[in-house]
């Protein structure tokens, strides 16, 4: 029950443009279920005047008049119990569509170190499972908690008002009833709270291997990931077996409560009005009483259970949303309209949140010149994407600086760092669109001239014109595209995007040698006058850079060109021949 109100009052506070709608929609609830209160006693009047005809003239205007305020009532009932229903099915979808486009903007605005809590399956089933969850619960839960609480209460009036001896019967039955329906909420909690962590597990796991699915199978991994997928699957399924088990009590838990309830009206009925206190009409109103006081009961405990699992859902979903979110960048500098790209890393020290106490760069200093191309190399683990990450401002310093045209980088809005960078990542990034809307995507006013030149200097021009409908052919699974063509769309669209600076992450790495060729001869063009940083573990791609700065351990171990490096016979002449030891 407290999980309950807690995720009700939540979606309040989230939202306070439901707050209104939802609460006209309870009124509405609470007001039908008053006229299916009020029913009873007009059915026991029609009762108590067909009774009384039997031993005299049947009066059939009574009976037709109470026959039609009976009918008015139960018309508007169901037209309140319509409006209800429409009210909450509306402002439910309006809300799960708030949140979702809450939950978008969120994963925009969290730290990356987020992402390290939170599988990307994960983050997807709050994005969508989970907010399926909370909306249906609150659609269809909510105002039947409610309508129920309300009929309950108003049978237990009117009953003590009609015969108290009665009703006095008809609640010591329904007690019972009350007891177990706490106890079984008290111990299903739990087991909806893991089926909803167990699910967002699943999903993880899902995403996870799926995208991997290549190297599951050449690695022969197939019978490992199906034992974990079969493990992670049991776990969901004994959270929904639980749950699903001590909420289907309530029902039947329920229906043999209102049995006893009518057993006990129907004898001490029975026994009154043998003894003339009370009339048959009483009796059947009374039935009708024990129907509507009972029932409730059960659909109180049906809805609370599916309030419980939303109530696991919205903590999800809530816990995401109150995720700390990057600091407030609003009074923070643009970018210069003429970025020279001018460059100044000074004694720079950083430790990934994570894991505060591993520091991964220790002592970085670097100047780059405006125009300068210059190569990151070193061992796996030497700290080169961790520059460029910090570089980005993914990542902030632990302390030191990183100027850009002598501006402290954390003086820039993370936006205005973004706008001066062009990135061509080791992870190509090609989603399910047209050709044309890959190169130039988030662009205006990009003409065709400028994309073929684009894919002409990268060598994809070819590969383009052989697809059906050239630029704007869909990329989707039923195109053949192989790893290096798509490393080649993400260089064509940095050429599109033509940004002061660029960053160049093993580029490629996942084309041929011919085609490095042509790719180096684009990169070339593609950096020519523009402050550029590649990482690269080939070292063949990086002999004409201006600077090339030798990492490891998080520092700076040499510095200079490949021919300075060289002669010096160090740790970068050392890789370099490693590479080449065969020619």
């Amino acid at each position: 029950m407290n999980h309950a109100k807690r995720t009700v009052g939540q979606v309040f506070s989230y939202s306070e443009k439901i707050k209104k709608p939802m609460i006209a929609a309870m009124l509405l609830a609470v007001i039908g279920a008053i006229f299916t209160i009020i029913g009873p006693n007009q059915l026991s009047e029609i009762t108590d005047l067909i009774s009384e005809s039997l031993f005299s003239e049947i009066d059939l205007k009574a009976i037709g008049q109470t026959a039609a305020v009976l009918l008015a009532i139960y018309l508007a009932g169901a037209l309140c119990t319509y409006v209800e229903h429409y009210i909450m099915a509306t402002i439910t979808l309006d809300l799960s569509k708030q949140m979702r486009k809450d939950l978008s903007r969120k994963i925009n605005r969290v730290p990356m170190e987020c992402f390290g809590k939170m599988s990307y399956g994960d983050i997807l089933s709050r994005v969508t499972n989970d907010v399926s969850t909370l909306q249906q619960a609150l659609a269809n839960s909510l105002p039947t908690i409610v309508s129920s609480t309300a009929q309950f209460l108003g049978c237990l009036v009117m009953m003590f008002v009609t015969e108290w001896r009665m009703a006095l019967a008809a609640v010591g039955v329904t007690l019972l009833g009350f007891v177990l329906m706490g106890v079984i909420m008290g111990r299903s909690q739990k087991y909806f709270i893991a089926r909803q962590e167990s699910l967002g597990k699943l999903n993880g796991y899902v995403e996870e291997i799926y995208s991997g699915h290549d190297v599951v199978r050449i690695s022969r991994a197939n019978r490992k990931v199906k034992g974990r997928f079969d493990e992670l699957n049991r776990e969901v399924y004994q959270a929904n077996c639980m749950s699903q088990f001590l909420s289907g009590l309530m029902q039947p838990l329920m229906t043999v409560v209102g049995n006893l309830g009518y057993v006990a009206v129907c004898v001490l009925g029975a026994a009154l009005a043998m003894d003339g206190q009370i009339t048959f009409g009483v009796i059947t109103a009374f039935i009708l009483y024990v129907r509507l006081f009972t029932s409730p009961l059960g659909q109180i405990a049906q809805g609370m259970t599916q309030m419980q699992t939303a109530a696991a859902a919205g903590d999800r979903v809530f816990v995401f949303l109150k995720e700390e979110e990057l600091s407030d960048e609003s009074g923070k500098l643009d970018a210069p309209k003429n970025v020279r790209g001018e460059v100044e890393f000074k004694h720079v020290r950083f430790s990934y949140p994570s894991n505060p106490e591993k520091i991964i760069i220790k002592d970085f200093s670097a100047h780059i010149e405006p125009g300068q191309k210059v190569a990151i190399v070193g061992p796996t683990g030497a700290g080169k994407t961790t520059m460029v990450n910090l570089l980005m401002r993914f990542f902030e310093v632990n302390s030191g600086s990183i100027r850009i045209d002598g501006i402290p980088a954390s003086d820039l809005k993370r936006e205005a760092v973004h706008s001066m960078f062009g990135m061509v990542l080791q992870d190509t990034w090609i989603f399910k669109g047209t050709v044309r809307e890959n190169l130039v995507f988030n662009q205006e006013g990009i003409g065709d001239e400028r994309l073929k030149e684009a894919c002409k200097a990268c060598g994809i021009y070819h590969f383009i014109e052989t697809l059906p409908d050239g630029l704007d052919t869909v990329l989707d699974e039923n195109v053949s595209i192989s790893s290096g063509q798509k490393q080649l769309l993400t260089i064509a669209r940095a050429m599109v995007l033509n940004r002061p600076m660029l960053i160049l992450d093993e580029a490629t790495s996942s084309v041929d040698t011919r085609t490095e060729l042509i790719t180096q001869k684009a990169m070339d063009q593609l950096t020519e006058n523009r402050t550029s940083f590649v990482i690269a573990h080939r070292l063949s791609t990086i002999k004409n850079a201006d600077l090339i700065l030798v990492m490891k351990d998080g520092d700076i171990i040499e510095q200079g060109s490949h021919e300075t490096l060289l002669e010096k016979g160090g740790f970068y002449a050392e890789l370099y021949n490693s590479q080449f030891e065969r020619g």
